[in-house]
Formats: C-alpha cells, structure tokens, sequence
C-alpha cells in the first residue's frame, strides 16, 4: 500500500516539502491544502507589485496548477484543516463548500506559517487599516492607493519598509512610525540604522522612531493617525509589525512549542509526535552561533527545513542544519543585508563583542558609478570568531552577505578573513576588498 502524506499547507514550505517527498518516494499518495484561493506563490513580491517593478500579482505565483499534476500531488484549495487526531493519525478538513472529511496519513508534515500580528491599537478596525501578508491583502491595497495621496505605515521591519518605499514609489505622503528607536531594529545595530534612515529620509520617505501608533482616527474609514500627540494624514495605514507562528491546530493535538512559541522540532525537523513534522514560519530554528533556539521566519529558512521534512516523511533522510539569519532587502536603490549577530542581539546572549566598520566603494573610485558601500563585522572577543556582518550599500551586497555567512559556518576569525584571497578589477571591486578593510578595522581594536 502507497505511503500516506498530508502537507497542511500550500506556500513556500508546503510545496517545497511535497516536492522533496515526492522525489524520495515516488509512489507515496501526498496531499496539500490551503485556506487561501492560490497556492505556491511568493508573498515577498507584494510590495515590489505594489511599487510597480513586477507587472502582476499573478506573477508572484511560482508553481502554476500544471506543476501539481506534473508532481501527482492531490492539492486543495480553500480547504481548512480543522483538526489533528496524532491517534487515528487523521486531519480533519473542510472545503469552500462546508463539507467535512477526515484524511488519513501514515507522515503528516505542518506548514501552517504565521500570520501578522495586529497589536491592540484604537481603531484598528476601521476601513483603510491593512495588513500586508496574501495576494488578496496586496490587492486590496493596490486598489486603495488608486485614490490616496498619503499614508502611515505601523513599523519599520523589513516588510514595512518595503511596504513604505512602495508606496512613495506611487506618488503617495508616506510615514513609518516605529515603536523602537530605530529602523530595522531586528536587523541592524544602531549605528547602521542611522546610516539606513538617512538614505531613506533622502527619498522622501518620514521616519518617526521611539513612537509607535496611539490611534487610527476617522469614522468608519481612517483619515488620520495619532503618532507622540502628532495627527499625520492617513487614506490609508498598512500594520506591518511582524507575524506570529500560526500554532494552534498543532498545540490542540498536543504537538510541543518551545521556548519561542513556536513548534519545537528537531533537526530532521520531526515534533514531538511520531510520524509528525513540520517546517516554515511555524516552527523555531536553532541559531547554528548562539546553539539556542530562536525564530527565522524567511522564506529561505522555509525551503531548507520542507526539503528536510519533505525527505524525511518519504522514508529518506536528511538533517537541518540551523540558521544564521542571513537576510537582505532593495529600498529604492539601497540594498540593506545581515548574517549571524548584531552587537545588540550578541551582547543580550552574553558574547562580548568589537567591530569593524568602514565606507568604501562598490567599484575602483575612478570607475564611473562606483557606489558607496558601509560594512560593520562583528567579531567575538575571546575566539576572535567573527559572528556577524551588516551590509548597507548601492549595489553588490548579496554576494557579501553569502560569503560572510561561509566564513561564520567555517568558524572563520577576522585574522583569517583579513588574509583571504580577493579579486579586483574595476568595474567590479576596489582594488582591497571592503569586507578585508572591515577585517583590518577590528583587528585594530582587539
């Protein structure tokens, strides 16, 4: 008899699970479903819709329906799981239309994800007031800025930030308050911030910091937002405060969160219960610096841990290996990226720290459109183990933020990084390598 399969959930984790399941056994009967009309898209390109870089949220849409009936995977659309029984080792599910039914599995893998946290503010409930996390979500705001000319975004995250560039991308009066007192404050040390906030202030782009949103105003629909006593015009206002891990159907079964709130697994990505995974914004990584757990919730993280489970409920194997929270975004032409430790986050785990920062450029200064580019590492004082890197430039960050999470995962020390073997040529790099400068900068102060 085939083996049974059943992936709740249809995004990047879900599809990429089923895929690997797929591909270990390849006559196992696999099933996935999710509550939303769509499937297998990629929510990280709502804002670059909205700012109109891609033409269509339909092209967000990564694995078209040709790709499940390619795969042979049974995939449900609107469709809820209600219920986990680990005992029958049956999902309780409902379709759009009301009707219920129980799938029987012999692995269950659960994707559930996050979903965005909406913080107690006044008014919260009034028309205008978004959240950024579906197509549906993006759509709703595509249509409202049609008619605004200006707006309040509610955090300066990641997905706020982009939300925000977005908007001023449109033509629309855009202010981020942030309840902290800086931008990007689960990314970036202070000092980084600053840099980034200039640039973006730059832009048109207003930052109030230290504040976050007392009151959405308006009658029905919101026109304003009270922000430190200050009423700023609002047609719309987007919560863009991060998400929580969407737990409750695996705590009613009895799966165990840990410390995080989120789903313990372990590094096959197994839970508590036999034959039970899961993977995705759901469930808490273990950071491969610090050894404790903690959350990663991107879509990369999301991927590697499906292909674990995926793997692994076929009856193959294979081990995560933990996370280093390598991230990086593009705010109008600024390219922002961060791997391993800040100073800030280090310093709260007890790591006594040193850093090297420089500014240089992204080419030979004489080079026509050499960008500047500032590198902070992070470097352990005892081990003299770097640990982190942040990255805020015009071009050519990625590849750094890559390479600096290979020297972290290789226990590289700045000495070892001020030596390494660099490449030049000048439309391309400056003769020393920004990164080895940043090296020769921490080595100064150890």
């Amino acid at each position: 008899m085939p083996r049974r399969i059943v992936i709740i959930g249809a995004h990047a984790a879900g599809v990429d699970a089923a895929a690997a399941a797929r591909k270990t056994d390849r006559t196992a009967e696999i099933a996935l479903m999710t509550k939303q009309k769509r499937a297998g898209y990629s929510p990280c390109g709502i804002p670059y819709v909205i700012g109109g870089h891609i033409p269509s949220f339909d092209d967000l849409v990564v694995f078209p329906p040709s790709y499940y009936r390619m795969m042979k995977l049974d995939l449900r659309l609107e469709t809820t799981a209600t219920n986990i029984n680990t005992e029958a080792k049956t999902v309780e599910i409902r379709d759009r239309t009301g009707k219920e039914a129980a799938l029987p599995y012999d692995s269950l893998i659960v994707t559930t994800g996050a979903y965005p946290f909406v913080p107690p503010i006044k008014g919260k409930d009034k028309k205008g007031v978004y959240v950024a996390r579906t197509i549906e979500d993006g759509q709703r705001i595509d249509k409202a800025l049609k008619t605004a000319k200006s707006a309040v975004v509610i955090g300066a995250g990641v997905i706020g930030l982009e939300t925000a560039a977005a908007f001023v991308e449109r033509g629309v009066k855009t202010t981020v308050a942030e309840l902290l007192p800086y931008c990007l404050p689960a990314m970036l040390d202070q000092d980084m911030a600053n840099v980034v906030q200039g640039m973006l202030e730059e832009k048109g782009l207003r930052l109030i910091v230290g504040h976050g949103a007392d009151e959405f105003l308006g009658d029905e629909k919101v026109n304003a937002v009270s922000v430190a006593g200050e009423e700023i015009p609002a047609d719309l206002a987007v919560l863009g405060v991060g998400v929580r891990a969407n737990v409750e159907l695996a705590r009613n079964a009895g799966i165990a969160l840990g410390e995080t709130k989120a789903i313990r697994v372990n590094h096959r990505m197994e839970t508590n219960v036999k034959d039970v995974y899961a993977a995705g914004d759901c469930v808490e990584s273990i950071n491969m610096i610090t050894k404790r757990p903690t959350l990663s919730q991107l879509g990369t993280t999301a991927v590697k841990q499906a292909k674990v489970a995926g793997t692994n409920a076929a009856g193959g194997y294979a081990a995560f290996s933990g996370v280093l929270g390598s991230a990086v975004t593009k705010l109008f032409d600024v390219e922002i990226g961060v791997t391993g430790l800040n100073e800030f986050f280090a310093g709260r785990v007890g790591l006594q720290t040193i850093a090297g920062t420089i500014t240089s450029k992204t080419k030979a200064d004489y080079y026509p459109g050499a960008l500047p580019i500032r590198i902070k590492l992070v470097v352990e004082k005892e081990s003299r183990r770097i640990i982190g890197g942040q990255f805020v430039g015009g071009e050519a960050v990625t590849q750094r933020v890559n390479a600096l999470s290979f020297a972290i995962q290789k226990h590289m020390t700045i000495e070892e990084l001020a030596k390494a073997d660099t490449c030049y040529a000048p439309p391309v790099n400056e003769t020393w390598e920004p990164m080895v400068l940043a090296a020769e900068m921490a080595i100064r102060k150890l």
